[in-house]
């Protein structure tokens, strides 16, 4: 692919030296061993080649430019921005070999602005979750659903990241972006993550995961699944998929990519509950939050032991469910507001639940055994010293009050277990209730993949069709400027007393035959990804269409993108 020297030169000061000097200050994140090699191998070879052969022109050390790449987010990508520097530095101050120390250095702009045109925008998602983070790290970084969309507005504010979306759960914190380089994507969104939590970037690489394209694709599909979730089969992480569309309605970032990864994951959620019975016996984490307290109360105190569940939200509805279903037909429900006890109370008509303001929650812990705690509270409702004066549990329902905290941040402070009358609980601690039927989850799981492999080929197939609608449009405004040249030639030679019916005539003429004539081209062009022959076919058309029409859609789309961001920032 052709580049000019001033889009290579422009592009470099733009996006690599700047980024190379912000890169310095801030502390280097550690990646997953995927990153390494994002760049060819030829491309790497090229420039060390390139390197050596003006050494003695340049005095350049080849020793320091060719050692081993290190595992760390954007590194390699920057080592190569402060050779390029080195390498520019060094020319000006050589006189003697300035001709051609200039020429080697135009090829080595060229060469790196091509090889970054070619890095294809990538999925990536970059999370931490039950699996590889503790309760307190997820509660720090947990994003409130109504504050998505202005974290989606963040996110899509930085330099290399174009769409944007958040999941945030009690189980899980994961962001999931369209970056127009994987090296800076990560960087940046992990030092958005570490400003606005508070944790250090280094504390959040060591618990964080990080997935491209294909692998982040088959994750958020294993995740609506129910597959990656505490309890596997869960509903509830479907219907947190199906809020994510929802919230991101409209939302600038929220774009074509994410919207279409996060509705495909919806898809492949109910396709997996209606084809295997994964579903069938499955918990939520609501139940595994009731069974876990059944397991650690007296067989002999299950119907009598007092419950109290603070918080009437989906969360606390389910839990009062699960305690129904168990056997339970008594308990007190806490809530700012008494409407969402009465719904419930409606709903499961022949069971006790007696309703309490927020204002009166101690005095109810002081009588309850079993505490539930589902509230959107970002401060603990009970700490030790609010625990410590209440009055002893009955040893026949095992002289300990528990605290069963199922709320992300968490509602009850661990502190609390340092009452030796008291037991807390929170949603890590629910792995002890899954454990069980690990041969029947795994048969479950492998069904289930059978439905992600073929959905996820179907989905990658619909992103590769997207690549045809830059050529599409560049071909169109190609042919456009023709026909507005020759019709202006056209009508120039007329006259101007022309009248206005014939210059519309002449100007829905020359429309006519540009339409006719890209018809064909455009139809070759269209694909919606559900056939892979269609498909490969669709895209061997549009390299051609470029190559003939020397579209350079690839470059002109970069161009279009770093436009965009430099305007945005200077709003």
């Amino acid at each position: 692919m052709a580049v000019s020297a001033a889009f290579a030169a422009a592009k470099l000061e733009t996006l690599l030296i700047s980024n190379a000097t912000s890169s310095a200050a801030a502390p280097m994140a550690a990646a997953s061993p995927a990153q390494v090699g994002l760049f060819p191998r030829s491309a790497r070879a090229a420039r060390r080649s390139l390197q050596m052969s003006s050494a003695s022109a340049l005095n350049l050390n080849v020793n320091s430019t060719s050692s081993s790449v290190r595992c760390e987010v954007a590194s390699d990508f920057s080592v190569e921005t402060s050779d390029k520097m080195d390498f520019a530095t060094n020319a000006a101050s050589s006189s003697s070999a300035s001709a051609s120390s200039l020429s080697a250095l135009e090829q080595l702009k060229t060469s790196a602005a091509d090889r970054y045109t070619k890095e294809r925008s990538s999925i990536v998602v970059i999370g931490l979750s039950v699996h590889t983070a503790p309760v307190e790290m997820r509660e720090k970084l947990a994003i409130p659903e109504a504050e998505w969309p202005r974290a989606i507005g963040e996110l899509c504010g930085l330099n290399h990241i174009e769409e944007a979306a958040v999941l945030s759960t009690c189980n899980r914190m994961e962001i999931y972006v369209v970056a127009l380089s994987q090296h800076r994507g990560v960087k940046e969104v992990t030092e958005w993550m570490s400003k606005t939590s508070g944790i250090p970037v280094s504390e959040i690489c060591k618990h964080r995961f990080l997935l491209y394209n294909k692998d982040a694709t088959q994750h958020i599909f294993e995740v609506s699944a129910g597959l990656d979730s505490l309890v596997l089969g869960e509903g509830q992480i479907l219907a947190q998929v199906k809020q994510v569309v929802k919230v991101g309605q409209g939302v600038v970032g929220f774009g074509r990519n994410i919207s279409g990864l996060f509705k495909h994951a919806i898809t492949v959620g109910k396709r997996v509950r209606t084809e295997t019975n994964i579903a069938a016996g499955a918990v939520s984490v609501s139940s595994a939050a009731v069974e876990l307290a059944l397991m650690k109360l007296p067989e002999s105190s299950h119907a009598t032991a007092r419950m109290l569940v603070i918080g009437a939200g989906k969360m606390g509805k389910l839990v009062i469910k699960h305690l129904v279903a168990k056997g339970c037909t008594k308990m007190v429900v806490v809530n700012r507001s008494e409407d969402r006890v009465s719904a419930i109370r409606e709903e499961m008509k022949g069971i006790e639940i007696i309703y309490k303001p927020l204002g009166e929650m101690m005095e109810c812990a002081a009588l309850a055994d079993v505490v539930f705690t589902s509230t959107a509270s970002e401060t603990p409702l009970f700490l030790k010293e609010h625990v410590t004066d209440l009055p002893p549990v009955d040893p026949r329902v095992g002289g300990l009050r528990l605290f069963v905290d199922i709320s992300v941040p968490r509602n009850v402070g661990a502190c609390v277990n340092e009452i030796e009358a008291a037991r807390v609980y929170n949603v890590d601690d629910l792995k002890e209730v899954v454990a069980a039927n690990k041969e029947d989850r795994h048969r479950k799981a492998m069904e289930a993949q059978a439905i992600i492999a073929e959905e996820s080929k179907q989905f990658e197939a619909w992103r590769d069709s997207l690549e045809t609608v830059p050529t599409i449009k560049k071909l169109r405004a190609y042919a456009e400027r023709i026909r507005a040249a020759e019709l202006e030639k056209c009508l120039s030679k007329m006259g101007d007393d022309l009248p206005k019916k014939s210059r519309r005539a002449v100007d829905d003429l020359s429309r006519g035959i540009v339409n006719k004539l890209l018809h064909g081209p455009m139809q070759h062009l269209r694909c919606d990804g559900s056939d892979s022959r269609t498909l490969s076919e669709t895209l061997e058309n549009m390299h051609a269409l470029n190559r003939m029409f020397n579209l350079e859609t690839e470059i002109s789309v970069l161009e279009q993108k770093i436009r965009a961001k430099v305007e945005q920032a200077q709003k």
